[in-house]
């Protein structure tokens, strides 16, 4: 039971003052939430001016806030209950009163993990001078160090990314490839069994010259064969020729 495993965690709260006091315009707020070790978690608040603030909860301190809140459940639930409550977008930074060193003299961060929850509510004390200054810069330090990391992942995510892109585009290549291979083989056997085909139906005796010399048309063709040459010649026809054959030879007798 610690928080061991917690990363940092940084925010913008939403400021307001109090009930009941004057507003005085403020600058933005920035929140880090750390382990400053395994049994104690640190809250550093700032503006990087005039207000710094800071809360020290131990795991015993947790433990009596969560029975005042009267949050059930196991230990584990209620620090992820504080933490979604502290990355909330509507936790605030209320501040009260008017220090001497300059700000508010008061603050604390109001939050809850969603609306109609219950409210977790962290007393802050405030800095001043180094302590003040160091809790600045152990923030600024912080933050960059998760720049740092984000940007770190961003490099190794844009590399799996670009090695990803490599092999789906290998992949689709290479399935275009083979896409292509099976169209031409495709197109190769419909060109083949057309071409069989083609073969076949020169090869086949064509229907109508079976027709033609089917034998009972050759028997007619015989028979007219036979009308033909037997045709009897017309008598007048015959005398004609008879006459002019005469008619010569007594031409010739005369002569």
């Amino acid at each position: 039971m610690g928080f061991e495993d917690l990363e940092p965690i940084f925010g913008e709260p939403k400021v307001e003052w109090d009930q009941g006091q004057d507003s005085v315009k403020l600058r933005p707020f920035l929140v880090h939430v750390s382990a400053s070790d395994p049994s104690h978690l640190r809250i550093h608040v700032t503006d990087f001016h005039s207000n710094t603030w800071e809360a020290v909860k131990s795991v015993v301190q947790l433990e009596d806030m969560r029975d005042n809140i009267g949050i059930g459940g196991s230990w584990s639930e209620f620090v992820d209950y504080v933490i979604a409550s502290i990355k909330s977008e509507d936790l605030k930074l209320v501040m009260e009163g008017h220090s001497s060193s300059g700000g508010a003299a008061y603050a604390k961060l109001v939050g809850q993990k969603l609306k109609g929850m219950p409210l977790i509510s962290i007393p802050l004390t405030k800095l001043v001078d180094a302590a003040a200054s160091e809790a600045m810069a152990n923030l600024s330090l912080e933050l960059f160090k998760a720049f740092k990391n984000m940007r770190h992942s961003l490099v190794e995510e844009q590399e799996r990314t670009f090695q990803l892109t490599k092999v789906i585009s290998a992949e689709k290549e290479r399935n275009e490839t083979i896409q292509s291979q099976l169209d031409y083989y495709s197109k190769r056997q419909k060109f083949q069994k057309k071409n069989a085909t083609d073969k076949a139906d020169v090869s086949a005796p064509p229907m109508n010259n079976g027709l033609q010399n089917s034998p009972d048309k050759l028997k007619a063709q015989d028979a007219s064969s036979i009308k033909v040459v037997n045709r009897v010649v017309p008598a007048y026809r015959r005398a004609k020729v008879r006459g002019a054959f005469l008619q010569d030879a007594e031409d010739d007798k005369d002569s």
